[in-house]
């Protein structure tokens, strides 16, 4: 019975476990070095490589305007149960900007959004003149390119239907409702959200949108144990770690970010509160004596998944290193197009990244199982638009769109072979046709790698916080046995 509460509870948004003291050492990180599995690379080489190179790199990256701004919608109903929980604590409030306020709008935003109907290439106007052509025979040349409404409604279906085929999440950036939201103003930190509502969500995405082996005896609990991975391929055991990846991130944030005392102390005490590290929060989440063993596992995931993003990251260089990246300031543009060829030139020599090629190959099977393994992650970020706290489906959303548009550079045929792509060329993104990736898919895939980097780091800090606490205890032991 206990273990089973322990389960449970440790897997909510955010999270209430089981209530009891954890243990007294560093055993989070006992276990967290060596290999991940399922690739060639091993935690260490990913500490030092995130730690030294990247994290100084993508967190100055996220701060330039272009990836400080996100357009979201936050007001869409679930889609899957009653919204019976809404956050009514103020730090769940989020605060959106009006268009005018985001630099470069609205030419650097709304025009890249635009489409070309397949009516507008037949109207009369777009016709090149033909008749000034001297060799020009008109009843030779005659094409009649006539298309009735009906035929241009069912053809924008088509590529409506073509290019949702290759998403594997929802994009908000379209919707009426959607607006931008300054994520600078508007930090991943702990809120409060929790309880049932809270604990849905996960538990919601474990048990009905993860893989999960046929023989499972754990099978009411929401999370896969380590275990019994090995009962699942490589393409699910791939699945499952991302999430339980981006899950352990998310807590990390939170535990990182946690409310320390609303009201802080003394005239300079910061108006909304006092914010830290909460080194019982993070033991109480990811230590093996509160989560049946799992924590450090859950940790190896959080690396797992960076290593992910990274590939995709690489993957997409060349694509990345060729767009505008506009706001409208020329100087912060140059800014932001050196910092990303710097940051992917360092991507670039990582020695071990994740190998996509060894996935989805044999034929129609292969094929399915890669539809269900988009339509799963689909789901996933559908259940984000459950979240009852604004700031935590802003992030959650977020994250889980840059999750989604990694999968998108790293699984479809699209970005096969992009390297020697006519299409590439030094032209404002807002002018390309068929692009690959839309601005605000852009924004997320670079500030949801921005929040893996930052968990790693933060696991340093917990590191130093434990070993800080050992020497403290042993200090007061050695002095508690002297004056004895």
């Amino acid at each position: 019975m206990i273990f089973t509460l322990a389960i449970v509870q440790a897997v909510g948004y955010d999270t209430e476990l089981f209530e009891t003291p954890p243990c007294d050492s560093n055993a989070c990180f006992d276990e967290l070095h060596g290999a991940l599995g399922d690739c060639s690379c091993n935690v260490d080489t990913i500490d030092y490589f995130n730690n030294v190179k990247i994290f100084p790199r993508i967190q100055s990256l996220v701060s330039k305007d272009y990836f400080r701004f996100y357009k979201v919608n936050l007001k869409k109903d679930c889609p899957f149960w009653a919204d019976d929980s809404r956050c009514a604590m103020k730090y769940c409030h989020i605060k959106t900007c009006s268009k005018e306020s985001v630099p470069g709008y609205p030419n650097g935003y709304e025009n890249e959004e635009e489409q070309e109907a397949p009516a507008v290439k037949y109207l009369k106007e777009a016709q090149s003149a033909c008749s000034n052509d001297e060799d020009h025979d008109p009843d030779l040349g005659y094409l009649n390119m006539t298309i009735s409404a009906a035929s241009q409604y069912e053809i924008a279906k088509w590529n409506a239907y073509d290019s949702a085929l290759e998403n594997f999440c929802e994009c908000d950036d379209r919707d009426a409702e959607a607006e931008y939201v300054d994520l600078s103003l508007n930090p991943e930190r702990y809120t409060g959200y929790k309880g049932p509502s809270a604990h849905r969500i996960w538990r919601s995405i474990y048990q009905e949108n993860c893989f999960r082996p046929k023989l499972n005896p754990y099978e009411s609990f929401p999370y896969v144990l380590s275990s019994d991975l090995s009962n699942m391929c490589l393409e699910k055991r791939v699945f499952y770690r991302a999430v339980s990846g981006l899950h352990s991130s998310i807590n990390i944030h939170l535990c990182s970010h946690y409310l320390l005392s609303e009201k802080g102390v003394g005239f300079a005490a910061p108006p909304d509160g006092e914010w830290g590290p909460n080194l019982a929060e993070f033991q109480r989440r990811f230590d093996p004596s509160q989560t049946h063993g799992e924590g450090p596992n859950w940790l190896k995931n959080l690396y797992f998944v960076y290593l992910l993003e990274m590939r995709a990251l690489a993957k997409a260089g060349p694509y990345l290193e060729n767009e505008e990246y506009f706001t409208g300031n020329p100087t912060e543009d140059e800014e932001t197009r050196d910092a990303i060829s710097n940051m992917l030139s360092v991507i670039y020599t990582f020695p071990d990244h994740f190998n996509e090629s060894s996935m989805f190959n044999g034929g129609s099977q292969a094929a399915k199982l890669k539809n269900e393994f988009r339509e799963h992650f689909l789901n996933i970020s559908r259940i984000m638009d459950c979240v009852g706290c604004d700031k935590c489906k802003l992030w959650g959303k977020l994250q889980t769109q840059g999750l989604g548009t990694a999968l998108k550079i790293l699984f479809s045929s699209q970005w096969d072979n992009l390297e020697g792509d006519p299409e590439q060329g030094k032209l404002p993104v807002r002018h390309k046709e068929n692009k690959r990736l839309q601005r605000t898919e852009i924004v997320a895939l670079f500030n949801a790698f921005a929040r893996l980097s930052n968990s790693i780091r933060q696991l340093e800090n917990f590191r130093i916080m434990l070993r800080s606490n050992q020497h403290e205890r042993q200090h007061f032991v050695m002095c508690s046995a002297v004056r004895s």
